[in-house]
């Protein structure tokens, strides 16, 4: 099976984060660790140099965009992984990037609009389609309160005639939003050829229960990438095969609540997602995958009454967390 058809079938992809050391510099040894338990969780891909990686990865004074995705890749080089890399930026920078990681072997650039906030329609197509003459294009929906833009149908309905996108993800936050990408799929006639993948951290497992059915053509929210799914990947991947199998089960309707308040504690909209990044670093400092939570920026960190959130959600939902399957291997990830 190669990528395309992989991503087709649907995969766990998660948002890879960032290790760092006291001294907020990237500790290698847990950053390889990370992809490792990715991998070994049974994740069809990962996604990196995107938002949970950390935008200020590609500050000049910072400059760890370009070593990690080294990094990343000598990790996923001859591994069946969907290989994404986040691309970002204006048109000249996304190309710069598209090019970098294309060199890499990345399969796909996950390509982020935030930086184009004021361009029309027209220019935005232009963007991407510069973008996929150099490397196959997942398409992103970030939703407006986390530096996103509202993108209209018209949009999405141009986007999917580009011969090379090969994946959206939507992560608009928003049914009306997220409807608006699955009809323009729908009726661009490529449905078959574009994977649909949830972002949308509020509404996992209904996204992916849920059939879609516009115009004849039905479809199907196939996979997800996502922060959530760095942390306690092994479950994501459970709950991924148990999508696939049983789709709007009593069970999954259940699980799926379970799994939305576990991503209000790690993702922390009560305060505008401020503690998103650091967040998911603490379920993995806890899980000892990562030895603290600090961010590139010193000013990123939990918000007040999140560790309490966090701790809640963990005494509440046994079940979801992958803490044995992490004992039982971390020493072999950390190698």
């Amino acid at each position: 099976m190669d990528w395309r058809e992989a991503l087709r079938e649907g995969a766990v992809i998660p948002a890879h984060p960032l290790a760092l050391n006291a001294g907020r510099k990237l500790d290698e040894r847990r950053q390889r660790a990370l992809t490792r338990y990715y991998l070994a969780a049974g994740a069809g891909g990962v996604a990196i140099g995107v938002h949970t990686t950390q935008f200020e990865i590609r500050d000049p004074r910072v400059g760890l965009y370009r070593p990690v995705l080294e990094l990343t890749m000598e990790e996923l080089r001859g591994k069946p992984a969907i290989k994404v890399a986040g691309i970002v930026g204006p048109t000249a920078q996304a190309l710069a990037e598209a090019e970098f990681a294309a060199g890499l072997g990345y399969d796909a650039g996950l390509l982020s609009l935030g930086a184009l906030r004021q361009a029309s329609t027209r220019e935005l197509l232009e963007h991407a389609r510069a973008v996929a003459r150099v490397i196959p294009v997942f398409g992103f929906y970030l939703q407006p309160s986390v530096g996103g833009r509202v993108l209209p149908y018209d949009f999405w309905r141009g986007f999917a005639e580009i011969e090379n996108v090969a994946a959206i993800k939507i992560a608009p936050f928003n049914r009306y939003q997220t409807l608006d990408v699955v009809r323009a799929v729908a009726e661009s006639g490529r449905a078959g050829e574009i994977a649909l993948y949830t972002g949308n951290d509020d509404t996992i497992l209904a996204d992916l229960i849920t059939p879609f059915r516009f115009g004849g053509v039905e479809l199907r929210i196939v996979g997800g990438l996502l922060g959530h799914w760095a942390v306690w990947t092994r479950r994501a991947v459970e709950q991924l095969e148990r999508a696939h199998c049983e789709g709007a089960s009593p069970d999954l309707l259940r699980l799926a609540a379970e799994v939305t308040d576990s991503n209000a504690a790690f993702f922390d909209p009560a305060n505008g997602f401020h503690g998103c990044i650091a967040g998911i670093h603490e379920v993995l400092r806890r899980q000892g995958l990562l030895q603290g939570r600090w961010c590139l920026n010193p000013d990123e960190d939990l918000s007040p009454g999140q560790m309490e959130e966090i701790e809640r959600v963990y005494r509440a939902y046994p079940h979801l967390n992958d803490d044995e399957f992490v004992r039982q291997h971390l020493d072999e990830w950390l190698r």
